[in-house]
């Protein structure tokens, strides 16, 4: 496979400063700049700001200071149809997949186009195309309750992308599943970057997911969140379940750990 086509679109943010309504100060300063295409994964310790910085890149929160830009438009709040963001070229995932119980796995996956007043041949013809890239053609008709966890976060998955975003924005989706799962669900995104090439910014915990996913893995202090190490991770394009087991991928792995162990609180 080869690196992305950069179909993507370009994330500014510049000096942003977010104060929540019981006066708690979450971010101060942050300044972060991902490329058109470019893969970010956001790491930090509990309660850093790091969701809130997603929610700001989004459009579903404002700043107090500072702005935050995707592609040309400011962000000025935006709301989002069943996680997808209006007018704005943005997908966001968040942990739970959100699915509605009453409907079917293409008809969960086709929502946000059905809400967007897409005509029903084609919202459902889009659905199963992304339903195919998540490896879910064989579970169409199926329910929610009906699916594994990894199987319902696919789906969740393939309804932001039956938008077709240009930026996807992914808050931990995958940290309640096994460590198996998680790692084939971080394979199965990987190739979906790389053939679509949309710009992704990813919330983990996990430094290894980080390392393993993104270019760049960007860590925010403890809270007031601001960047204090912004690293390019300095492997192939290529990356396989091998690549883990790696001393390249050690030495990436330690100089993520280094600064979260300082920033982790006492």
């Amino acid at each position: 496979m080869h690196a992305p086509t950069a179909a993507g679109t370009r994330v500014v943010v510049r000096d942003v400063r977010r104060v929540y309504s019981n006066g708690v100060v979450a971010l101060d300063g942050v300044n972060l700049e991902v490329a058109p295409g470019e893969f970010v994964a956001l790491l930090g310790p509990s309660g850093c700001g790091k969701s809130t910085l997603l929610r700001l890149v989004a459009g579903l929160d404002g700043p107090q200071g500072g702005t935050v830009k995707v592609g040309e438009e400011r962000q000025r709040g935006a709301t989002l149809d069943y996680r997808t963001a209006g007018g704005t070229g943005v997908a966001f995932v968040f942990q739970d997949a959100h699915l509605l119980p009453w409907r079917t796995v293409l008809k969960n996956a086709a929502l946000p186009l059905e809400l967007s007043g897409v005509e029903r041949s084609r919202r459902l013809e889009a659905a199963r195309a992304a339903l195919e890239q998540v490896g879910l053609s064989d579970a169409l008709g199926r329910y929610p309750n009906q699916l594994s966890g990894g199987m319902r976060m696919r789906v969740s998955l393939a309804r932001a992308l039956v938008t077709d975003p240009r930026l996807l924005l992914l808050d931990e989706p995958f940290a309640a599943l096994d460590e198996i799962t998680r790692h084939r669900l971080d394979e199965q995104l990987l190739d979906i970057w790389r053939r679509r090439g949309m710009t992704v910014l990813f919330v983990t915990h996990s430094i290894s997911e980080a390392v393993f996913l993104a270019q760049r893995a960007v860590v925010l202090s403890r809270r007031p969140g601001r960047v204090v190490l912004d690293h390019r991770i300095d492997l192939p394009v290529e990356r396989t379940g091998a690549l883990r087991m790696s001393t390249e991928f050690e030495r990436e792995a330690q100089a993520l750990y280094e600064t979260l162990r300082r920033e982790e609180p006492l």
